[in-house]
């Protein structure tokens, strides 16, 4: 509603606001003091308003149109608008938004757009500062003028304020200005007659919003395995099913597993992706999955017929689907008709149920077996051995009309095959066993290949014995006695296990007895000590801890080796008093390779390191600065990818393959006898930190070394290894076989109260 003015704007009632002033020029800041120069004469004030909630003396540090730079308080506001010519109502409500700026005090009035409002409607007040109503002068609306339940007169319109945002709510509250509830506004008589129901042209979109949950599951399939009794049928089976349940957009498809040569049809696609009806009575009439109802308004013929889209969507049926909620082990689905029962579910399905669901009891079903289907496998026959060639070779024949030859392991090939000077070659020391005095002096090199478990026998002669030095068996793996050879089943054939000091070999009706072995064998029968129960220490004193248990004292008081006063505790028994001491309390049931085993294990003499950890690191300096090396970095990164765990170890296999892979140019030699002097943790793993300090040609670097032939002058064969076994070192052995008498525990327990009672008083 328009205001009355006070005075009516006419000549006489007009007061002039120059009276009395003398100056009439624009304000200025700047003034001319000397020489012609303008100065700053008064400082201008550094806020151009300031709040006023608080006194001057309270003023804020930062200026408002920093403080409060972007911010405004939101009101909302109606005011009542006269009309004269209108049927049934004389007035209308018009609401508007009242918007405050808080950086310079502005306000601005916008009225919302209604459509059909005939009315104009935007931006009713500019953003400016609003002066307040007669008789109010040089005053401004601020804070404290506006809230909920005021009603401000901003050029001659009053405003109602009925809310205001949150924003607004929450800062006139920390400005200790108290917000009242929301006001309800009037119900407009005009705008309420105006409202009349009214149905679109065209229906709404009945697509759902499917991009989050493809954003969410792309690529996330569920798996089901599951069976389709159709043994009802004539000639009917039970057909393996599986079922893939895609998350991103709930659809379902079928694949079924056929049978290798079952006579069916290679075809494994049974349902093609799709949503799958939970409830399904018949096949659906063409257009009753269309998403919209098509009407034909005006069909006067084919060629001017108009047709338009049902808004009401009548007789649309809503179908169910499967979700997968559904589907879990033992649920029954309804495929068109078909009862598929689910058995099963991969690992991630299994994880999704149990993250999502809850679910714990993931315990498969059994697939029915009919009686058709079961039965004993059908062996093939296979004829027996003929004597001609191989048993492999012959063996190829059978299998394949056309003849293949025997194929080799090739795992084992790479494993076992020739490393630089490592043979991968056992070599033996044998005495022949014969009833002809002759043949028991003939001594032979028996060779036992790891890359294809076959056997070579050389026979060593000395002069005048009457015999030749040759080849005795050529290389060629040997059956073990007493087999059917002409049979069907595959022969077997001598292990590496079956090798070893004191066993006694039956080839070919020819029996040896192995005496020795070289440095080589007994090493690595000793490393791979898993594969070569002889060579293995740990099963070697259990056996002679079981043995010398009841005969402890005896063995001890008969067999200790007289002491000897020296700076270091170490009693000495010499090889043949230790296998004697040993034959005589164990007989048969220890082989001399264990003796030997046990003898090296706890050699008195100490093995001192040929080649110092400073000579090695020289020596792979020389080499990377050679070759101008630089892929330190990248071995980092690689180091750091197989160490997931970030523990600072890894394998030496893992080590070596990083190492070959970055192509560091070293020889074998050279990076085996590196990764030898690398520090390792307890389980024998290789700290790859000191590896990259090892190789690390900037810090700490080291003069140029000698030419050598790392080839041969870094093979471990090359060290000169001690006299291993010739002396036990007795203090060792005894302390490992652990055996504890009754007087032993008698003076532990003892021990053990005397440190009680100490700890009591």
């Amino acid at each position: 509603m328009l205001r009355v003015p006070a005075l009516p704007c006419l000549p006489g009632f007009n007061f002039d606001s120059n009276l009395g002033r003398t100056k009439f020029h624009r304000s200025q800041y700047f003034e001319k003091i000397h020489a012609d120069i303008y100065y700053l004469s008064e400082k201008k004030s550094d806020f151009g308003r300031y709040p006023s909630i608080y006194p001057r003396g309270e003023v804020q540090e930062l200026p408002p149109w920093i403080a409060y730079d972007g911010q405004r308080l939101m009101f909302q506001a109606y005011y009542q608008e006269t009309v004269q010519e209108r049927w049934k109502s004389s007035f209308q409500i018009r609401v508007v938004t009242i918007s405050f700026f808080l950086e310079d005090g502005t306000i601005k009035i916008s009225e919302p757009i209604v459509d059909n409002s005939g009315l104009e409607q935007g931006v009713l007040v500019r953003r400016q500062r609003i002066p307040m109503p007669d008789p109010v002068r040089y005053k401004f609306y601020d804070i404290i003028d506006l809230n909920i339940g005021k009603e401000p007169e901003i050029f001659g319109r009053v405003y109602k304020i009925v809310n205001c945002d949150k924003f607004t709510r929450q800062f006139l509250n920390r400005m200790g200005i108290p917000v009242p509830d929301p006001i309800k506004i009037p119900i407009d008589p005009y705008n309420e007659t105006r409202k009349i129901p009214t149905f679109p042209k065209k229906p709404k979109s009945h697509k759902l919003d499917h991009l989050r949950n493809f954003l969410k599951y792309d690529r996330q399939v569920l798996r089901f395995y599951g069976y389709w009794d159709d043994t009802e049928s004539v000639h009917g089976i039970i057909h393996d099913l599986e079922i893939h349940y895609y998350l991103a957009d709930d659809t379902m498809e079928i694949k079924e597993n056929v049978p290798v040569n079952s006579g069916r049809d290679s075809g494994f696609m049974l349902v093609k992706r799709m949503k799958i009806p939970k409830f399904y009575s018949g096949l659906v009439p063409i257009g009753e999955d269309d998403p919209y109802t098509i009407l034909n308004v005006i069909a006067n013929d084919i060629g001017q017929s108009h047709m338009m889209i049902d808004a009401l969507n009548t007789g649309k049926i809503d179908k169910v689907y499967y979700k997968d909620n559904e589907l879990s082990i033992g649920a029954k689905m309804n495929i068109f008709g078909r009862i598929v029962i689910l058995t099963d579910m991969d690992a991630f399905t299994k994880e999704y149920y149990r993250t999502k669901y809850g679910l714990n009891d993931f315990t498969p079903l059994e697939r029915p077996q009919k009686k058709d289907e079961i039965g004993e496998p059908v062996e093939r026959y296979i004829p027996p051995y003929n004597g001609y060639g191989s048993y492999e070779d012959s063996l190829g024949n059978c299998l394949s009309i056309i003849p293949k030859p025997p194929q080799t392991d090739f795992i084992k090939f790479l494993y076992y095959d020739k490393q630089g000077f490592d043979s991968k070659v056992l070599r033996f020391r044998a005495q022949m066993i014969s009833k002809i005095p002759e043949n028991l002096e003939r001594q032979f090199i028996i060779r036992y290949y790891l890359i294809d478990d076959s056997i070579s026998i050389f026979e060593l002669t000395k002069r005048n014995s009457g015999f030749r030095r040759c080849s005795f068996l050529k290389k060629m793996p040997v059956m073990l006695p007493k087999q059917e050879i002409f049979s069907s089943k595959k022969p077997e054939y001598y292990k590496p296990s079956d090798f070893y000091i004191g066993a006694c070999l039956n080839i070919n009706e020819f029996y040896f007895s192995i005496i020795s072995a070289d440095i080589y064998a007994l090493r690595y029968m000793e490393i791979n000590s898993k594969v070569f129960p002889k060579a293995n220490i740990k099963l070697i004193m259990e056996k002679l801890k079981e043995a010398l248990t009841p005969v402890y004292k005896e063995f001890i008081q008969n067999h200790s080796p007289p002491s000897v006063e020296t700076d270091q505790k170490i009693q000495t028994l010499e090889y043949d008093k230790f296998k004697k001491a040993l034959c005589i309390y164990l007989g048969d049931k220890i082989t001399e390779h264990e003796i030997i085993t046990v003898a090296r294990h706890y050699s008195s003499h100490e093995k001192k390191e040929f080649h110092t950890r400073e000579y090695v690191r020289q020596l792979v300096h020389t080499e990377l600065n050679r070759d101008i090396w630089y892929e330190a970095d990248r071995m980092k990164e690689d180091l750091l990818h197989w160490d997931r765990g970030r523990t600072g170890y890894l394998p030496r296999n893992t080590i070596y393959t990083v190492l070959r892979s970055c192509r560091i140019p070293l020889d074998v030699e050279l990076i085996n006898s590196m990764l030898d002097h690398l520090c390792k943790d307890a389980d024998g793993k290789i700290d790859h930190n000191d590896l990259m300090k090892f190789i690390d040609v900037k810090v700490n670097p080291l003069p140029p070394a000698t030419t050598i032939n790392i080839k041969t002058a870094l093979w471990w064969a090359s060290e000169k290894e001690p006299d291993c076994g010739a002396g036990i070192d007795w203090y060792c052995f005894i302390k490992d076989l652990d055996i504890k008498t009754n007087d032993d525990t008698l003076e532990f327990n003892k021990a053990e109260e005397k440190e009680i009672c100490e700890t009591k008083k």
